[in-house]
Order: C-alpha cells, then structure tokens, then sequence
C-alpha cells in the first residue's frame, strides 16, 4: 500500500507518557427500582504512542462501551465515573464543546458496521471532507485533494472517481476503508477501531488488519482494537486486555498472554480457535452463557463457566494482580496450578 507523504507524521512513536490513560472506569446504568448495576467495572489500561492495544472479549463483555467512553459517547442513561486523561486532561470533566473538538479530531473511532455509518445520501466524498471541515479551516480545492489522497492511502483504487460515488456503490470492504480514511483525516493521535472486520470475509478481513498496521507504522498513530476474534490480536496487537463480565480478567504482551494465559477464560477462548500448526488438539466450548449484568453472580463472575473453579471462586472476588512481570490475571486458580487437569 502506496502512503501518501503528507500523511506522514515523522514523529517517535515511543514515549514515556501514555496517549491515554484509562483509571478506574466504571459505568452504571439504573434498575427500575432506582438501584443500579455496572456493565464496566474498575477497568484501568494506558495505551502508548505507537502502540497497538486489542480489547477482546464475548459479546456483552464490555469492550465497546469501554472504548465509547473514551469518547464520551455512552447512553445518556449512563453513569461514568474513574477519569480518562488524554495529554493531560480528563475527558470526564471537560465541557461537552471541547469534547467535540476531541472527537474525529486527536481521537477518531472506526465504528462497528460499515454498512449503516455513512449517510446514503450523501456523496463519500463529501462526507470525508465534513470531517476534515468540522475541525479545520481547508480550502475547497485542498479539500477535495486531501480526500483524494485518504482514499488513495487506504487502497482505494481510482480515488478521484470513487470520492464522487454514493456509500451504496461500495462494498462493505470498500466502506470499511472510506470510514477508515474518514477516521484518519485528521490525523489522529488515538484510532478507536470497533469490531473493524464484523461481517467481512476472511480475504477482506486480512486486507482491513494489514491496512491497520501500515496507518500504525507510517504515522505513528496508536490504536484501540475492539474484537472478540483473538486471532486479529494474536496478528496485530502489542497488548491484549481480556474483559469479561465488564472486567479485565487478563491482560499483557500478547506474546506472553497467548504463550501462556493463565485466566481459564483466556485458556478457554484460545482453546476454543482451530489451529493448522499440528499443535491443535481438542477444541474446547465454553460452557453456558455470559452473564447477566443486571444479576451476575457472586465471587469470581467467571465461575459458573469454569471448568476449574473452586469453593473459593463462588465466595471471594479475585483481585486483578500482577502473576509475571507485565502480566496480570483476575483467577484464584491460575492455569499454571491445573496444568495436568488442563491438558
């Protein structure tokens, strides 16, 4: 894939100070009986410049709503509270004007499916150059030159003609590109991409991941994946957060977490994915449901799942501490004490 030079940021993508630091996240919603419930709880991650973080989990884990808050864009009905600091401010207490500003602009979001976030009505062109318009000042011959060159940067072939097309005349593939260079037309410091393969096929799937890892080593953007495929972290994180009944149950270099999990979550979900190195062996279902946020259960929220869960687990909440250098894990019974129960 040809990148455009102007894209180009020409900046150190290692730092020390994180692009955003999440603490202590938590977001609640209300009963009707006027009691509330948490989807998200105490979720804390940074994400670096230059750094690939993949968020992967069930659906309902709260992956999405964690990387929606980032942005301030969960329901009304919700309550948040924790902070989000982005270069040095907290996006919780900022007013909703400097907000906006934020959004699409030093923070863009890819959202979930192509084929219902673009307006059909207007044309993908016009609608890459509203975002750009939004946040800076461009001439309209310098604006219609950078789409242009958006397309082109995500492959788009003959972008001149296709910045003129109607979001219908795309494929979800394509559309999935245009909402990419959309998201990236500012220049972002921090790319939010949601669940960005859903519904596309496996050759489009890998063309969407390899477009990801070109924008991330030509500019230096840091990107937030939302999956619940682990094997688009396993090819394109740095890092990998496991959530689970809104909580990080798992999280550390993916080498080292897919090398060796130790939450029989993470186990389970990698057991759970064919492999074709001759190392396969039995394919493992998770049992039953996730569970409900409004009613979840006592101690470990995993446990009723687990094919390892003690007394312990039903009674006692773990804590998410450190088991490795830079490997952290939410279990009373880690994977490396059932080794033999496991196998």
């Amino acid at each position: 894939m040809n990148v455009h030079p102007s894209f180009e940021v020409g900046q150190a993508v290692h730092h020390a100070e994180p692009v955003v630091s999440v603490r202590e996240l938590r977001i609640e919603f209300q009963r009707p009986d006027g009691s509330r419930y948490a989807v998200v709880d105490k979720v804390s991650f940074d994400v670096m410049p230059g750094q690939i973080v993949g968020i992967v989990g069930e659906s309902g884990s709260g992956k999405s709503m964690t990387a929606r808050s980032i942005l301030r864009l969960t329901p009304k009905t919700g309550k948040l509270s924790g902070s989000v600091d982005f270069q040095g401010k907290d996006i919780f207490s900022l007013p909703p004007a400097r907000v906006r500003d934020i959004r699409g602009n030093k923070i863009a979001m890819i959202f979930q499916d192509p084929m219902t976030s673009f307006n059909p009505v207007f044309r993908i062109g016009a609608q890459i150059e509203e975002a750009i318009r939004l946040h800076a000042s461009v001439a309209k011959s310098k604006l219609t030159q950078r789409v242009v060159e958006l397309l082109s940067l995500v492959g788009i072939g003959n972008p001149q003609e296709r910045a003129r097309a109607y979001p219908h005349e795309f494929s979800g593939g394509m559309r999935q590109r245009a909402l990419t260079a959309m998201a990236v037309a500012n220049k972002p410091a921090l790319l939010i991409a949601d669940e960005p393969t859903t519904a596309l096929d496996v050759t489009v799937q890998d063309q969407i991941m390899e477009l990801m890892r070109d924008l991330n080593a030509h500019s230096g953007t840091a990107i937030l994946l939302i999956t619940h495929n682990i094997a688009v972290v396993a090819s394109l994180c740095d890092r990998v957060i496991v959530m689970y009944a809104g909580r990080v149950v798992e999280e550390g270099p993916v080498e080292q977490v897919l090398a060796s999990s130790q939450h029989p979550y993470t186990w389970s979900l990698l057991k759970s994915v064919p492999r074709m190195d001759g190392d396969a062996g039995r394919l493992v279902a998770i049992k039953g449901h996730p569970p409900d946020p409004t009613a979840l259960p006592q101690g470990c929220k995993f446990q009723p799942r687990c094919p390892f869960a003690v007394r312990r687990c039903s009674e006692e909440e773990p804590p998410l501490g450190e088991i490795a250098t830079d490997h952290r894990a939410r279990c009373w019974v880690l994977m490396r004490n059932v080794e033999g129960l496991a196998a």
